[in-house]
């Protein structure tokens, strides 16, 4: 897939953090760069659109984006009605919203943001995905969908792209995301864990 970097209109770290509502926008030169190079792209409405974006853990963005990307799109290959997959826009500085903003410039029915996850003592690196059905400025989180922590150590990559995969199917069989549309496959084991044990003498 083609792929168009941006940034968010929070010009460093420190106003990220700062300023969410900067992480969810996309500053002047995205803007330029979707009105520029979407002009070929909006001959056709997409499908899909995704955004990998890094916020509060660009190293989930590192490790897991590509691998779950790979399977959703394998997944989508052997759909009966074909999916027209928009480029991949490369987000940094930014939050869960700024797919809205870069899903309706791209004409995409949906938009697919994977995000880096607030990092907690035993998951640094835990991956998001948010879908959210017609994608516009001002959608709320009751419209998206989301899995979560997405990780060899969490949600496989297997079991995270079926369900996105599933979802994207209903999502775009309703025409809705968000709370109307639930994830009904059923919850997989839990695998189990290894502990370390303190033997005593």
């Amino acid at each position: 897939l083609d792929s168009l970097t941006l940034r968010s209109a929070a010009e460093d770290r420190a106003t990220y953090l700062q300023r969410p509502d900067l992480g969810r926008q996309l500053d002047v030169a995205s803007q330029r760069a979707l009105d520029t190079l979407g002009l070929p792209y909006r001959a056709d409405r997409y499908d899909l659109a995704f955004a990998l974006v890094d916020g509060l853990s660009p190293r989930a963005i590192h490790r897991h984006a590509i691998p779950l990307l790979e399977q959703v799109l394998a997944g989508l290959r052997g759909s009966p009605q074909p999916w027209d997959v928009a480029p991949v826009a490369i987000v940094q500085q930014g939050r869960v919203a700024i797919g809205d903003e870069i899903g309706a410039a791209l004409c995409a029915q949906m938009v697919v943001v994977l995000i880096g996850e607030r990092p907690g003592l035993s998951s640094p690196d835990s991956l998001g995905a948010y879908l959210t059905w017609a994608p516009c400025v001002g959608r709320t989180d009751a419209e998206r969908n989301c899995l979560s922590n997405i990780r060899p150590e969490g949600m496989a990559y297997a079991d995270a792209a079926a369900r996105l995969v599933a979802l994207l199917h209903e999502s775009r069989r309703r025409q809705v995301s968000g709370v109307p549309l639930k994830d009904e496959r059923e919850a997989l084991p839990a695998r189990p864990t290894s502990r370390n044990v303190l033997l005593a003498p």
